[in-house]
This record gives C-alpha cells, structure tokens and sequence, in this order.
C-alpha cells in the first residue's frame, strides 16, 4: 500500500486551511534567525537593524490594505487580531452607554466564540441569518442596528464555502450609522482586493499563513482614532497594544508573502478560477450533489460540495488514499463530529452536512489535476453510496432526497 501511494503525485487542496511558505518569503526569513536577529527594542546596532526591518514591513502591510503604518498591530495570527477587535469595539461602545453587537450565525469561531465571552459580560449579540446562497444581505443589517449597536463584525470571506460578502456596502451603512465595523478578512487578503479607505472598514483581521506566509502571525488593522485593546500585558512592543517581543522572521515573511500576492493576484485569480470552474462543472454531474454558496461570488480557489449518503469523514480518507488533500470544513472544527456551523446556518439538515467536502485550491493548479479531482470524488461518492444503507433507504424511496439529482434543494422536504 505505501508503495502504492507514493506513485501517486499528489495535490494539496487545503489551501484554506493553511499555505506552503513561498520561497520568496523563506529567503527574506532567514537573516533573521541568524544575522540580523537583534531586539528591535534595543538600542544597540544589531537591534536598531531589527527595528528597521519591522518598520519596512508595517510599511509594507499597510500599503497593500490602503492603510497607514500607524494603524497596524502584528500579532500571533487571525484568532488573536479577530479576539483584540471585537474586545475593543465592545469596550469603546460600553464607555458610551452601548452594548449591542452585529455579527452572523456562519463567522470563524474566533468571532463567535469571543461573542460568546462577550454576552457573558453584559453585551447582548445579534447573529444575522445567513442566506441559501451563503452571502450577507446589507438590508439585514440594516434591519438589525439599535440606538446601542456599537459594533458590527461580518467576514469578508467564509472560511469553509469561500463566498464574498458586500463589505463595502456593509461598512458604508456602518459608518453613516456611525457604528465601528470590523470584518474578519483572513481568507480575503492577498486573493482579493482590499481597500480599508474605500471599503469603509474600521479594524479588519488578517493571517500570513493563508498566503503564502509562515504561521503563527497575522495583523490587525484599526483605523486612526481606535486604540486597540490590550490583551497581553506586559512590555510597551506594537506602541503598546500588544507586549512580547516582535517575530521579526514571521513578519518579515508575512510582509513579502503579502506583497508577492498582490503582485500576481489578478493573474493567480484567473488560472485558480478557470480550475475552480472546471471542478465546479464536473463535480455537479454528480447526482444529489450541491455545491455550497454562490456560484460566482466567491474567493477564486474555495469550493465546498455536499453530497447525499455520505459521511465526509470517509470521503476525506479515501481522497487522500488517492493523493488529494481536502477537508471536510474549517481546520478548527475538524475533530468534531458534529456538522459544520456554516452549513447548518445555510439551512443544510445534518443529514447532508455531514456529507461535505471544501476543496481550496493553490495558485499551481492545473488542468490535469483538476481532472484527476473530479474523477476521484465521483469514483469515490459512488464507492462509499454503494455500500451506504442510508443511501439505500434514499433510492429505495423509504426515506426522501433532501435533495434533486440536478443538485438544487427538495422544498418538498423542506
């Protein structure tokens, strides 16, 4: 068997759940793990040269969201950028009296999670619904403002069925309300446009290692005029919004991964999405199979699809038998058994969420990859139905399709 798999050239297709570090930003890594690896805080040479270093970076990250250098804060990754925005937007609007908070039932656990602490302390949340189509509708948030709103948090990008959300709508009705609007963008940078000006976005989240950075460090930008809360006391590191010593490597490899994906963004998005489209295309031939959010307005390389009579935990392991790497959702949430928030928020049963697979793909996609995908799920959602008794119960009629063999919903079921 191990013989057998070797032979199988193999495709990666978590990208969503985390990168390879490009060789452009291993390079601008390492001098500093062993040349230039002083304490930017020191005020010696060697530390000054680290300082140097991160401030070229905060100059560089900041350049490619349209912000300014003052406004960014490194910090360990997404979770903790996601965690620092949402403390401070409740804690700026408790000092005025305002305690409500706008955010959606399919937000990364980071966000929801950190609600959660938040409902706990006083503050009352209000988790928009989420659209069959996996997309925000401004008018819902509308509809959700208060006179005591002070903060609404809509990602930019889901995390598991790779749809864009209207940010720069949201964040303009935000700002005319003058509510603070932070949007968790870690799927969305470096694959996407993003502009804080022109977007009207107040803090926005963002980690390296989803493009092509290494992990364990990520930014958080707060427009001019919002001091981020402090979670990590101690020292007065990041102008004293987050204490610990810098990872000057990991944010030097973040700013040049960064800018590396801006630079060939238009050009990656295309190659991706023509792959992306051609998977979409193929795994829809599959019966009582949909594919998850809307068809277009998506991140280039993320396509999630659920399949009737299917437990994705098998669908997982068979792929990577056949040298293809996916998941069955969010990283964080793949050690439970229970189905994907995401899913379940788009009005899915558990009965088909649980059959569900994200394909995330990388900017080395190829045709002949895409095929061999298309091939292997088909091969193995046929294998693992053949030997389902639910999937028998499905044709026998015992028991009725949630979903129609073209891949759309069963409203008679519904």
């Amino acid at each position: 068997m191990k013989d057998t798999l070797q032979k199988i050239p193999y495709i990666y297709a978590d990208n969503a759940a985390t990168t390879r570090v490009s060789p452009t930003a291993v390079a601008a890594m390492l001098p500093y793990f062993d040349t230039l690896y002083g304490n930017p805080s020191s005020l010696h040479t060697c530390g000054q040269e680290a300082a140097v270093a991160l401030l070229q970076a905060r100059e560089t990250v900041a350049s490619l969201l349209h912000a300014d250098p003052k406004e960014i804060t490194f910090t360990s990754g997404g979770s903790e950028a996601d965690n620092q925005a949402l403390l401070t937007g409740a804690l700026l609007g408790a000092r005025k009296g305002k305690k409500h908070i706008i955010s959606t039932k399919f937000e990364h656990h980071a966000v929801l999670h950190t609600l959660d602490k938040l409902k706990k302390e006083g503050f009352s949340v209000t988790l928009l619904d989420v659209h069959e189509n996996g997309i925000v509708r401004p008018e819902d948030v509308a509809a959700a403002l208060q006179e005591d709103t002070c903060l609404v948090s809509i990602m930019f990008a889901n995390n598991e069925i790779g749809t864009l959300q209207p940010i720069r709508e949201i964040g303009a009705l935000c700002r005319e309300r003058g509510v603070l609007f932070h949007t968790d963008a870690v799927q969305a940078v470096g694959h996407v446009p993003v502009d804080v000006v022109e977007m009207n976005i107040d803090m926005l989240s963002l980690s390296a290692h989803k493009f092509h950075g290494p992990k364990g460090v990520g930014a958080l930008y707060a427009r001019r005029g919002i001091r981020p809360s402090i979670l990590i006391e101690g020292g007065a590191q990041e102008r004293g919004r987050r204490a610990g010593t810098e990872n000057i490597p990991g944010i030097m490899g973040m700013a040049v991964a960064m800018q590396e994906a801006v630079d060939h963004m238009e050009e990656n998005a295309a190659r991706i999405t023509a792959q992306r489209d051609r998977i979409i295309e193929g795994l829809s031939k599959i019966p009582y199979a949909c594919l998850n959010g809307d068809r277009e307005h998506r991140v280039p390389g993320t396509i999630n699809f659920c399949f009737e009579g299917v437990e994705g935990e098998s669908l997982l392991l068979l792929l990577d038998m056949r040298g293809i790497a996916a998941s069955s959702g969010s990283a964080c949430t793949s050690g439970s058994l229970d189905p994907s928030h995401v899913l379940l928020a788009l009005g899915l049963p558990h009965e088909v969420a649980h059959g569900s697979l994200r394909l995330s793909l990388g900017d080395d996609i190829t045709a002949q990859q895409a095929d061999h995908i298309v091939q292997s799920v088909t091969e193995v959602i046929a294998y693992l139905r053949n030997m389902s008794p639910v999937w028998d119960e499905l044709e026998k009629g015992e028991i009725a399709h949630w979903l129609t063999k073209e891949g759309g919903r069963n409203h008679a079921v519904q």
